[in-house]
């Protein structure tokens, strides 16, 4: 190998590796379209640890669901770029009184598995829903849904690179206060 080429693989992978912090971003929110549509909001609150709420709808279905959920996120080749898993629960209601009287408003655990890629302030993931129905929820105990989300990111995440400058405080140049730390004027109140 070239000297270069080393020198260029060696700054490449200690970029990524200082980058792999989980999440690119604290909150976004936007909208999901697969087996249902609605609306999609998710906000970190820990390095690796996000909570997620799903309010949708069937396309063909009389059933509106709101599920909340909290999700762990792992990193792939950045923390632009995760498989995430998680779990929580879910109401749902049905806009047909009829069902509703027949079948009672479902009430379960939700389940989740996807892909995540955040690229500037869009974020894009798939993923795959399973919900499981202890009370009420028709005719099935247990439901399948997929979506794809497409999320604005509201309020972005500082890169663990740029936190890292900013905390060597490169901007030596600019002239600093100085005060005067005397051992007389410590020991004054």
């Amino acid at each position: 190998m070239s000297g270069l080429f080393k020198h260029s693989f060696f700054l490449l992978f200690f970029i990524l590796c200082l980058d792999l912090g989980a999440q690119s971003f604290n909150t976004a929110g936007g909208i999901r379209l697969g087996t249902e549509w609605g609306i999609t909001f998710r906000q970190r609150f820990l390095d690796h640890t996000s909570g997620e709420f799903i309010l949708q709808k069937g396309f063909l279905s009389d059933l509106a669901l709101a599920t909340a959920m909290v999700e762990q996120h792992f990193p792939l080749a950045s923390r632009r770029f995760n498989i995430y898993a998680g779990g929580g629960i879910h109401q749902g209601w049905f806009t047909d009184d009829r069902k509703k009287e027949l079948y009672g408003n479902p009430f379960g655990l939700s389940l989740i598995l996807g892909l995540d890629y955040t690229i500037g302030r869009i974020n894009l993931s798939y993923d795959f829903k399973p919900i499981i129905n202890i009370n009420g929820g028709g005719e099935r105990a247990i439901d399948l849904h997929t979506g794809l989300s497409v999320r604005y990111v509201m309020w972005k995440r500082k890169s663990q690179i740029s936190q890292w400058f900013e905390d060597r405080r490169w901007e030596f140049w600019k002239k600093k206060d100085k005060k005067n730390t005397s051992f007389i004027s410590i020991l004054q109140p």
